[in-house]
């Protein structure tokens, strides 16, 4: 792959994943908050508005301002900027760059909300059966979880593959 279609494919998956969430969280805010949860098919699919102020199940709502800034804003912020700099100049496995863009554009879709909106993280969705359901998470833990399942599978495939 060139260069140039190295950095569009960067470019690309990362407005997908970024804009997706962007999007969708306006609309929980628009037309959930302050509202009644509502549910689809017997309760698989739950949306409902809710605010997270830490990070994954609210780790760090609780901490001081100052760490929370290094900790859940600075360093994931630098960490993002770097993984697209390696995706765009250095990665050359095409499936590795989308799966590592996925989770930067997701990680970057919640750090926006932390730095513009006070460290709320906008969740409005939930899935499950009965009682087994995820938290309640949004587009951007989305994009995080199946990058992450898709690089966890893709080294698994390669490892299964490598001769002893």
């Amino acid at each position: 792959m060139t260069r140039k279609k190295q950095i569009i494919l960067v470019i690309v998956v990362l407005a997908i994943n970024y804009s997706l969430d962007r999007i969708t969280k306006m609309l929980a805010e628009n037309y959930l908050q302050g509202r009644e949860t509502l549910s689809y098919f017997y309760n698989t699919i739950v949306l409902e508005y809710a605010e997270n102020r830490g990070a994954f199940l609210s780790v760090g709502s609780n901490w001081p301002d100052a760490l929370k800034y290094v900790v859940l804003l600075i360093i994931p912020i630098l960490a993002c900027l770097y993984g697209l700099y390696y995706c765009a100049f250095k990665q050359k496995d095409k499936k590795l760059i989308i799966a590592m863009v996925c989770i930067i554009g997701g990680g970057l879709g919640n750090l926006t909300d932390r730095l513009f909106n006070d460290f709320r993280v906008v969740d409005f969705i939930n899935f499950g059966i009965g009682t087994m359901r995820t938290g309640i998470l949004n587009v951007a833990d989305m994009s995080v979880t199946f990058g992450v399942i898709f690089l966890l599978f893709d080294q698994f495939r390669i490892n299964s593959i490598k001769p002893e």
